[in-house]
C-alpha cells in the first residue's frame, strides 16, 4: 500500500513542477530540461509559491502540517513561499457544507436544526485536520463547532507508514541514522497526530489549559461544552480576536506590539516550566489577539508534556545557556545522560561556545535559530548526542515562538525577556522557596503517615521476628536434612561391611 501512496506523490509533485525546487540548479539544467519536455502538458502559469500550496493541500494533512511550520520560518525560506504557504494555517479548502451536516446528524442523532439554534453551513476556518464554523446552542450562547474532515484517519494513516519506512531507511543508510532516532520521533509525531484526531482529547485538553491559566491577564482558552462534544464533533466557546499576524490592525487597535512580544515568551516559558503542559502548534492561525493585548489560544490537538526531570535539565540548560556559562551547558547534557558518560567537558564547552557567542547581543531581527539549531545539530554528531524525542515538539514550538516574535517585535531582546523568569522558576524550584514548596506538598501526606506510624513499626518488629524465627527454623531444617543423609550414608555403610563379614 505504502508503494502507491509513495506513487501518488511523486505524481502530485510532477503535476504541479515542484522539480523545479529540486532541479533548479546549473548542475542539473540538462535534466530539468528533459523532464520539461516529458511533461510538456503540464500547466505551469501559477507562480511556484501557489503551486507548491496547491501540492501539498493534495497530499493531505500531514504536508499540509509541514508547510505550515515552514510558513512561520521566513528567515529560512523565500518571501514569495512563506506568504503562500501561510494560507495553509486556516485556509485550506473545506468540505461541503451538506456533508458536515450529515456527519452531525449521525454524531447527535437528529438533524442539526435540533441541536443548534442555529448553524452557520459555511465554515469560519478550515485546516488540514478539521473545519470550525459558527453556530448558536439553544440558549443563544454563540459556540464555535470543530468537525473532523471524513476519512482522515485513514489519509494519516498512510502517510505516517510512508515516514516509519523512511525513518527505517534512514537508520539503515545514514550513518548517524541510529543517533537520531528518527523511528522514535515519527512515534512521537504519530501520537500525537492520533491523539490530533480525536476531538474529545482535544477538548480535554483545551480544559487543562484553560484551567492552568484561569483569570491569567496574558492567555485566555475558550471554554467546552461538553455536552455537545464527541470523538469527531468539539464545541466550545466562541471567541472573539484579531489574528496575530494582522500586526497593522493590532497597531491601529493601540496594541502595545513590543509588550505583546514579550507576554508570548513569558507564555511560552510559563507553560513549560511551570505546567510541564504546552501548547505544540502555536503557528499565527492558531493564535488571536483581544483588544485589551490578551492572546486567545485556539486549536489543542497537538500538546506538549514534560517531566519534572525534563523540565529541571532544560532550565539549567537555558540558565546557563543565558548566562553564557557553556561548560555548565556542557556539564549538564552529561548529567541529564543526553551527551555520553566519557565526553570530554573542555571540547564540548569551546564546540558550544563557537555556535552560541555570536548570537548575543543581538535583537531578533539579526538571529536565526534555524541556523543557530542546525550548527547546534552538527556539533552534536560530533559528540554523539542522542535526539530527545520528547524534547522534538518543545523543539518546534521553539520555532513557532520564534517566527511569531519576529513578525511582532524583530527587536525583541529574548534573552532579556526570558532570563529573568527562569532564573525565578529556578529560585522556586531548588532554593528556600522550592524547599518550602515541597513541604508544602508533602505535609497531607505526612499528616496521613504520622497516626499509623506505631502500628507500622510494631507490625515491622513483629515481621522482623517472624523473619527471623523462620530462617532459624529453615535452619534447623536443613542441618537435619543434612544429619539424616549422613546417619542414612553410615548405616549403608556398616551394611555393606557386615555383608562382607558374613560372607563365605
Amino acid at each position: 500500500m505504502h508503494i502507491f501512496r509513495l506513487l501518488k506523490i511523486l505524481s502530485v509533485a510532477l503535476r504541479f513542477g515542484l522539480d523545479e525546487f529540486l532541479l533548479g540548479h546549473e548542475r542539473v539544467h540538462a535534466l530539468r530540461v528533459m523532464v520539461s519536455a516529458l511533461l510538456f502538458w503540464r500547466d505551469l502559469s501559477a507562480p511556484r509559491a501557489a503551486r507548491l500550496r496547491q501540492a501539498l493541500e493534495t497530499l493531505g494533512p500531514i504536508f499540509v502540517k509541514f508547510g505550515q511550520v515552514l510558513s512561520t520560518r521566513r528567515d529560512l525560506i523565500p518571501p514569495d513561499i512563506a506568504e503562500e504557504l501561510a494560507k495553509l494555517q486556516d485556509q485550506v479548502p473545506p468540505f461541503p457544507g451538506a456533508e458536515v451536516e450529515r456527519m452531525l446528524a449521525v454524531v447527535y442523532g437528529k438533524p442539526v436544526s435540533r441541536v443548534f439554534a442555529r448553524f452557520d453551513v459555511e465554515p469560519i476556518a478550515s485546516a488540514s485536520v478539521a473545519q470550525v464554523h459558527i453556530a448558536a446552542l439553544p440558549d443563544g450562547t454563540e459556540v464555535a463547532v470543530k468537525v473532523l474532515r471524513p476519512g482522515i484517519a485513514a489519509v494519516i494513516a498512510k502517510d505516517v507508514g510512508l515516514l516509519d519506512a523512511g525513518a527505517m531507511l534512514l537508520e539503515l543508510l545514514w550513518s548517524d541514522g541510529k543517533r537520531l532516532r528518527p523511528r522514535e520521533v515519527v512515534a512521537e509525531f504519530a501520537r500525537h497526530l492520533e491523539d490530533e484526531l480525536d476531538l474529545m482529547r482535544e477538548a480535554a485538553n483545551a480544559n487543562q489549559l484553560r484551567r492552568n491559566f484561569l483569570n491569567s491577564p496574558l492567555l485566555a482558552v475558550p471554554e467546552v461544552h461538553w455536552d455537545y462534544c464527541s470523538t469527531s464533533v468539539m464545541v466550545m466557546q466562541r471567541m472573539h480576536g484579531t489574528p496575530v499576524s494582522a500586526v497593522a490592525d493590532l497597531r491601529a487597535q493601540g496594541v502595545d506590539i513590543p509588550k505583546l512580544a514579550r507576554a508570548g515568551v513569558e507564555i511560552f516559558f510559563t507553560q513549560v516550566f511551570r505546567d510541564g503542559f504546552f501548547h505544540a502548534d502555536m503557528h499565527p492561525g492558531n493564535i488571536l489577539v483581544a483588544p485589551d493585548g490578551q492572546y486567545i489560544a485556539l486549536d489543542f490537538g497537538i500538546m506538549g508534556t514534560l517531566t519534572d526531570v525534563d523540565k529541571h535539565y532544560l532550565a539549567r540548560n537555558f540558565i546557563a545557556f543565558f548566562r553564557r556559562d557553556y561548560r555548565r551547558v556542557a556539564e549538564v547534557h552529561v548529567e541529564s545522560g543526553w551527551a555520553p558518560p566519557g565526553t570530554r567537558i573542555e571540547d564540548f564547552e569551546s564546540a558550544i561556545r563557537a555556535v552560541c557567542e555570536p548570537i548575543f547581543d543581538k535583537p531578533l531581527r539579526e538571529i536565526s535559530f534555524g541556523k543557530v539549531l542546525l550548527r547546534l545539530f552538527q556539533t552534536s554528531r560530533r559528540f554523539n548526542i542522542e535526539i530527545q524525542p520528547q524534547l522534538v515538539l518543545l523543539q518546534k514550538t521553539l520555532l513557532n515562538i520564534e517566527g511569531l516574535g519576529r513578525d511582532l517585535d524583530p527587536d525583541l531582546d529574548l534573552w532579556t525577556t526570558a532570563k529573568p523568569y527562569l532564573e525565578r522558576w529556578m529560585s522556586e524550584q531548588v532554593g528556600w522557596r522550592g524547599l518550602v514548596r515541597r513541604l508544602g506538598e508533602e505535609l497531607p501526606f505526612w499528616g496521613e503517615m504520622l497516626p499509623q506510624l506505631p502500628r507500622l513499626v510494631q507490625q515491622y518488629l513483629v515481621r522482623d521476628r517472624e523473619t527471623a524465627l523462620r530462617a532459624h527454623l529453615d535452619a534447623l531444617l536443613a542441618q537435619q536434612r543434612r544429619n539424616t543423609r549422613l546417619l542414612t550414608a553410615a548405616v549403608a555403610l556398616l551394611a555393606a561391611l557386615l555383608a562382607l563379614q558374613l560372607l563365605p
